[in-house]
C-alpha cells in the first residue's frame, strides 16, 4: 500500500526505524506510534518507500 501523503510516508519511515531498532519506540507519537504497533516491517517498508515528489503534504483524514 503506497503512502497517500508526505505526512503518512514520513510517519511510516519513523515507525520503520523504531521497528528495526534504529530509534527508541517510546519516541514515537501519533500516527507513527499507531503504525509501529499495528503494521509489520514489510508493510512499513512498502509505505515508507513511496516516492514523495507527487504526494500532497497531507490528505484529510491522515493522522
Amino acid at each position: 500500500m503506497p503512502a497517500r501523503s508526505k505526512a503518512q510516508q514520513k510517519a511510516a519511515g519513523a515507525a520503520l526505524a523504531a521497528k528495526r531498532g534504529e530509534m527508541n519506540p517510546s519516541a514515537l507519537q501519533g500516527a507513527s506510534k499507531d503504525m509501529h504497533d499495528t503494521m509489520s516491517e514489510a508493510e512499513l517498508e512498502d509505505v515508507a518507500a513511496t516516492a514523495r515528489e507527487d504526494l500532497p503534504d497531507r490528505v484529510k483524514g491522515d493522522d
